[in-house]
């Protein structure tokens, strides 16, 4: 493989009318010539997972928070021995990662003992750990509830002068946005306390069942942590209540208005079991609905609680499910019988006690942490971020009523340290007394990045980047991505033009299950999914767990092991291929295709 590569990060030309595109973001996140040498030396490959469309200026923000506390989890905090950091670049708008290994053996022994006792110490600790993480997500989100955007007032309100405040609303303007800014970093430093450690306590359980059983499947490892209850699903179980209490109610008639929510909630408040069911939506919205319908790192995802047609919808999907007398629960007895299964007959293998009492410490420990590898996503980028991007738009309201710009949904188009000296243009004025430079300035060029932006997703992102190594070896590349030397191979020799007969990517999820395909992009066409179905996704999100109950399988882009699609396709009982790089290319609405989650083969049969 090393005499084939992708083209160089250098080699990468700007499409038409982007040109300047680099200035929407960081100087540090974007290729430079003064780094050429060690960034041409890298292999970079595209985060679809996370990232699969182009960032504009603000929502680069979580991207570089989310790559740099990662980094500094592995590197500073646990000293993982094999691993550093993930560098990350943007290039014409899309993330690009390159993880950094140790590459010294002395190092990699030196790091050792440090890693053992700090990840021991979460270890040994980890329930009570965990309990104290939630608590503190709890108390973040509260203070980021708390912030509040207001337009400076004409004159401050007496009461400032008479109880002695010393202070003003430009302050609180000012100050409330670092707020803002610092709790999303503060809030990343949290999402990574224990994720690594969870995926470091899988793989250490995945090392020792391939040394001890040399011929077992990755997919016979991922099986034996399933059945477990996950924070991440609630938000989908929260919706089969609330179905199941429309249909106890006899009210799903009413939810023929699903896409009309004002209209239907209207019609739910004029009756005692309508207000019932509506008490029911509140109590479970707060916090459940805070669900993004991508992956939460995008401000144009739809939120349910803010877009109350999408939970509608899948509620009167549901409710008519359960007229037809479906069972909407996840199979977990079935699933939890089959690893139990798996786990007893590899347990009789081993040759010793010795080897089974190990195995029996490394697969608690596995099930114990694993919780956390999903929790973690509702927490962070569902909830919090929810909570983030609408304390943005607050600001972005302040910033149209002063003619900063036109549309609340402006604002992300500043660069994260853009909006101090925007305020402050702004409030300087106001202290003065004079017109700000900012309406004269800023409509013009938020319209000329969005025409960037416009311009750059007209660009389809290579894979990868440089030149790839000899062997891919590095674990979470290949567990969470799916990035193997196979599928990189398949990059290079294929690209989009290749045979459309199959296609290969990880064994995610077992089964074998033939049906049309039906290929969608983006959240907006979950609708489009029949009963049946074969999903074909660049990717999947948290929220769409609902449609998981109608489809027969799921076919993804890009993802591996551990990625949402295949853990969410264990939990149902669903046959997974993930990390395919040309699903969505290859395959065609319609198509009747054969996926085989036992092989990692997706066949078209017509």
């Amino acid at each position: 493989m090393s005499e084939a590569r992708f083209p160089g990060p250098f080699e990468i030309e700007t499409p038409p009318g982007a040109e300047g595109w680099q200035e929407l973001y960081g100087y540090s996140a974007v290729f430079s010539q003064d780094r050429r040498e060690y960034e041409d030396s890298m292999f970079w490959f595209h985060d679809g997972v996370h990232w699969p469309t182009v960032l504009t200026p603000w929502d680069a923000t979580f991207f570089e928070y989310a790559i740099a506390t990662l980094s500094q989890y592995n590197t500073r905090h646990y000293l993982i021995p094999p691993a550093l950091g993930i560098d990350a670049r943007i290039v014409n708008g899309y993330g690009y990662l390159s993880p950094v290994g140790v590459t010294d053996p002395a190092e990699i022994e030196a790091r050792v003992p440090h890693f053992l006792e700090r990840a021991g110490h979460y270890f040994a600790n980890w329930d009570d750990l965990y309990d104290n993480w939630l608590r503190k997500m709890r108390a973040l989100v509260g203070e980021m509830e708390a912030i509040r955007f207001e337009a400076l007032p004409e004159k401050e309100d007496l009461s400032v002068v008479t109880e002695g405040h010393g202070t003003g609303a430009g302050l609180t303007l000012t100050t409330s946005y670092h707020k803002v800014v610092d709790l999303g970093f503060q809030l990343w430093q949290y999402h990574f306390e224990f994720l690594n450690l969870g995926y470091a306590a899988y793989l250490d359980f995945f090392g020792f069942c391939k040394q001890a059983f040399p011929s077992i499947p990755d997919l016979a490892i991922a099986k034996m942590v399933a059945g477990v209850e996950v924070d991440l699903f609630r938000p989908d179980d929260e919706l089969k209540k609330l179905a199941r209490l429309a249909v106890d109610l006899d009210l799903d008639d009413a939810f023929a208005d699903a896409e009309r929510p004002d209209v239907l909630e209207e019609r739910l408040r004029g009756s005692e079991e309508g207000r019932r069911w509506l008490a029911a939506w509140g109590e479970a919205a707060e916090p459940w609905f805070n669900f993004s319908t991508g992956s939460g790192f995008y401000h144009s995802d739809r939120i349910w609680i803010e877009h109350r047609d999408i939970p509608f919808g899948f509620i009167r999907d549901y409710a008519a499910k359960l007229r037809e007398g479906a069972d909407l629960a996840r199979p977990l007895e079935k699933i939890r019988a089959e690893r139990d299964r798996i786990v007893s007959e590899y347990s009789e293998l081993l040759a010793t006690d010795e080897d089974r009492a190990a195995f029996a410490e490394k697969i608690g420990l596995a099930r114990v942490v694993f919780p956390y590898v999903e929790n973690h996503n509702f927490y962070v980028e569902h909830w919090a971020h929810s909570i983030l991007w609408r304390k943005m738009r607050q600001l972005g309201r302040v910033l149209v009523k002063e003619g900063f710009c036109e549309a609340e949904d402006d604002i992300f188009y500043f660069k994260r340290n853009e909006i101090p000296d925007a305020l402050w243009d702004m409030y300087q004025a106001w202290a003065v007394g004079v017109t700000p430079r900012g309406p004269a300035y800023w409509p013009k060029e938020i319209e000329r990045r969005k025409g960037i932006v416009a311009a750059l997703e007209q660009w389809s992102p290579p894979p990868a980047l440089g030149t790839p190594p000899e062997t891919i070896t590095e674990p979470f590349t290949i567990m969470l991505w799916g990035i193997t030397t196979e599928s990189v191979a398949g990059w290079l020799s294929a690209g989009e033009t290749g045979d459309t007969g199959q296609l290969t990517g990880m064994a995610a999820s077992p089964g074998v299950v033939e049906g049309p395909a039906r290929v969608i992009f983006s959240p907006a066409q979950i609708n489009e999914v029949q009963d049946g179905e074969i999903l074909v996704a660049p990717l999947t999100a948290p929220s769409w767990a609902p449609i998981f109950g109608k489809i027969g399988a799921t076919v993804t882009d890009v993802g591996g092991m551990m990625s949402h699609a295949a853990i969410v396709c264990r939990e149902y009982g669903l046959p997974a291929v993930t990390g395919t790089a040309f699903g969505t290319k290859r395959l065609k609405t319609g198509q009747r295709i054969r996926v085989d989650g036992n092989t990692g083969t997706v066949t078209v049969l017509d």
